[in-house]
C-alpha cells in the first residue's frame, strides 16, 4: 500500500511538473518563432520565410534594448535591496510581536496590492514633482517600492511567526554582540524567506509598466516600455526578440531559486547546523 501510494504522488508530481512546464512554455513558442520570422500570415503554421534582422536590431546600438535591458536589471535591483532593508524588520515586527492597531498595520502594507497602481501613482505624482523625483531613476526606484514592499514584507512576517528567537537570547548570553548574533543566527535562519521573497519583488519590479511611465514620464526608458512601443507599432518579430530577452532574467532567477520556494526555512522547526 505505501509503495503504491508513493509511485502514486511521484507519478501525481510528474504529471503536475509537466503540466506547469507546457503551460509555462507553450505561449513562448510564438514569440520565439515571431523573433526569427520574416512575415507570418495566416493561415501557415510556420513562417515561409525566416531572418535574424530581428535579433541584429535587437543587439545594434541603434535600438537601445541593451541600455534599456541594464536600465531595467539596475531598477530592479536596487527596488529589491530596498525592499529586503525595509521589509525583514516589519516582517519580524508583525511576525514576532502583537500590539494595538497590528490589524491596521497590516491593512496598510496590503493597500497597494489591493488598490490599483495607477490610482496610487496619481496620487503621489505631485508629491514626487514637489521633491524633483519625477523624471529620473531615484523616482522610479522608489515608486517600484509601492508594489514590491508588501510582497517582501508579507513573506518576511511568515518567516518570523514561526522563528525562535531564544536562539539569539542563547546567543548573546555566551557574549555575541547583536551584529554578530544577527549576521550568524538571524541571517541563516532567515535566509530562504528573504531569497524568495526578493525573487517575488524582483519580478515584481521588473515587470512594472504604468508606474515607470508616469513617474519616469518616458525620459526613464526600460525593457517593457521598448517592449510596449514596439509590440504598438507592429514590428512583431521584434517585439518576439526582445521579449524572448525580457524573459531571461525571470527564468534564470527562477531556475536559481527554485529549491528555496519548496524548501523550509531553518527558523521554522529549529535551524539545522550552523
Amino acid at each position: 500500500m505505501y509503495r503504491r501510494g508513493g509511485a502514486f504522488t511521484r507519478g501525481f508530481r510528474v504529471i503536475s511538473g509537466a503540466v506547469l512546464i507546457t503551460w509555462l512554455v507553450l505561449p513562448l513558442i510564438p514569440l520565439g518563432i515571431w523573433s526569427f520570422a520574416r512575415g507570418w500570415y495566416f493561415p501557415d503554421l510556420l513562417p515561409r520565410n525566416w531572418s535574424l534582422k530581428a535579433w541584429e536590431y535587437t543587439f545594434s546600438d541603434t535600438a537601445g534594448v541593451i541600455e534599456c535591458l541594464w536600465l531595467t536589471i539596475f531598477i530592479s535591483l536596487a527596488a529589491t535591496i530596498l525592499s529586503i532593508i525595509v521589509g525583514v524588520p516589519a516582517g519580524r515586527a508583525l511576525g514576532l510581536y502583537r500590539f494595538r492597531g497590528k490589524e491596521l498595520v497590516e491593512l496598510m502594507i496590503l493597500a497597494p496590492t489591493i488598490v490599483p497602481g495607477i490610482a496610487v501613482v496619481l496620487g503621489i505624482h505631485s508629491v514626487f514633482i514637489t521633491l524633483g523625483l519625477n523624471n529620473t531613476v531615484t523616482g522610479v526606484i522608489v515608486v517600484h517600492l509601492i508594489p514590491t514592499l508588501p510582497y517582501m514584507v508579507l513573506v518576511m512576517s511568515g518567516i518570523f511567526a514561526n522563528y525562535d528567537p531564544s536562539f539569539e537570547a542563547q546567543a548573546r548570553s555566551l557574549g555575541a554582540s547583536a551584529l554578530k548574533t544577527f549576521w550568524y543566527i538571524t541571517i541563516p535562519a532567515i535566509m530562504p524567506g528573504i531569497i524568495v521573497g526578493g525573487l517575488f519583488a524582483f519580478l515584481v519590479s521588473w515587470s512594472q509598466y504604468i508606474l515607470t511611465l508616469l513617474i519616469g514620464g518616458g525620459k526613464v526608458v526600460t525593457l517593457p516600455l521598448l517592449l510596449f512601443n514596439f509590440a504598438t507599432s507592429s514590428r512583431n518579430d521584434i517585439t518576439g526578440a526582445i521579449g524572448m530577452i525580457y524573459i531571461l532574467p525571470g527564468i534564470l532567477i527562477l531556475l536559481m531559486t527554485a529549491r528555496h520556494l519548496s524548501g523550509r526555512s531553518s527558523a521554522v522547526g529549529g535551524f539545522g547546523t550552523i
